[in-house]
Formats: structure tokens, sequence, C-alpha cells
């Protein structure tokens, strides 16, 4: 019985298509923080990625959706760094000490601030050209509440759920409103480590507080 041959040529062209993809949105991004969203036409965003305009409407309907794209794309990689920081942190449990308590949420916030002022600019872009709520960003609230509530029971262990979501929002909200206004363009790096550790300091104590109540 004869075998059907493989498909050539189908996955580089995928791939290719997929480069062009993130050409093109990488471009948007440094046009976006250059000269904000508004000022910024598909136009340019296609003579600056020199592909042509029918190129970039073959992936983007219109300037919202990469607008969409790169908030999300930006969301993901936070999260991701979130994540990993998480899954390195599940060995304190209960064990966790005062003295490592501020440490705790000052490399917690710095996995984001790290990220948001590696694109600061693009950032900026967002924050002046989206509507924002909430703890600054569609979505990142609640994208992040199950892991820093499933981060607080891991560390004070099993109690009130209610407690643990009110807790939850505090820090979140309070956490990310530091990480972005830290992550500013001209914010200088050693003004930015300064006020994280400082918020680290003050979640870090309200945690202290809640452990001794536990």
């Amino acid at each position: 019985m004869r075998t059907k041959p493989a498909r050539q040529g189908r996955r580089p062209t995928q791939e290719r298509a997929k480069a062009t993809r993130e050409h093109i949105l990488d471009t948007a991004a440094r046009l976006f923080g250059e000269r904000g969203i508004a000022d910024t036409s598909t136009n340019r965003i296609a003579a600056e990625a020199d592909v042509s305009i029918g190129t970039v409407y073959r992936y983007f309907a219109d300037r919202s959706v990469m607008v969409d794209e790169l908030l999300e794309r930006l969301l993901v990689r936070a999260e991701q760094r979130c994540t990993a920081w998480i899954s390195e942190t599940t060995q304190l449990s209960r064990e966790l000490t005062r003295a490592s308590a501020s440490e705790l949420f000052t490399k917690f916030l710095e996995s984001f601030t790290d990220e948001l002022a590696d694109n600061a600019k693009l950032v900026r872009a967002l924050i002046d050209g989206v509507q924002f709520y909430s703890s600054g960003l569609p979505e990142f609230e609640p994208r992040l509440r199950l892991l820093i509530k499933v981060l607080l029971i891991q560390i004070l262990g099993p109690g009130d759920d209610r407690k643990y979501d009110t807790m939850t929002f505090v820090l979140i909200n309070t956490g990310f409103s530091a990480v972005l206004r830290t992550s500013a363009v001209e914010v200088t790096p050693e003004e930015r480590e300064a006020a994280i550790a400082m918020t680290g300091r003050m979640m870090g104590a309200w945690l202290e507080a809640e452990m001794d109540l536990a």
C-alpha cells in the first residue's frame, strides 16, 4: 500500500507569514511608542515595515487590531514572568519569614516592572490611546487575580475566601499602580528600584500582620 507523500512547503510558508506578521507588529509598536497611536497611520506602518499596505491589511483589519494584539502580547509576557516567579516561590509556603516578606513582594513587582520598563514607550502610548480602568490595563486584573490568590493561600494557608479576594484586589491595584508609574520613560532605573523596593516593603509589612493573625 502506497503511503501519501508528506506535504512540502506549507510549514515554511506559515513560518514566513508568522514572521511577517510579527515584523509588522514590532514596527507598529515602535511607531506607536515614538509618535503615539493616533498619529501613526497604517500607511506609515507599512512604509516603515517595508511591506505593501495590502500586506498589512492581510494580517490586520485596522489599526485597532494591532493595538489589541500589542496589548495582549504585553500582558502575556508580563503574565509569563509572574507565573514563573510564583512557581519559584511555592516552596516558601508558611515558612515565609518576616525578613523575606518584603523581598517576596519586591521581586513580584520587579517581575512586572522589568517587562513594562523594557516597553516603556509603547506602554505610554497604550495608556494614552486605549480606555484604561481599574488596575490600569484592560483584562489585566482578572488574569492576575487567580495567581495572586493562590500565592496568598500558599503563604497564609486556607482561610476566608472573601477576605482573600479583597486582599488580592488590593495587592494587584496597589502594586500595579506603582509598577505603571515607575516604568515610565522619564523614571530613572535608580528611582524605579527605590520606589519598587519601598512598595514591596509596605506590602510585605501588611502580609506580616496577616501572618500574625493567621
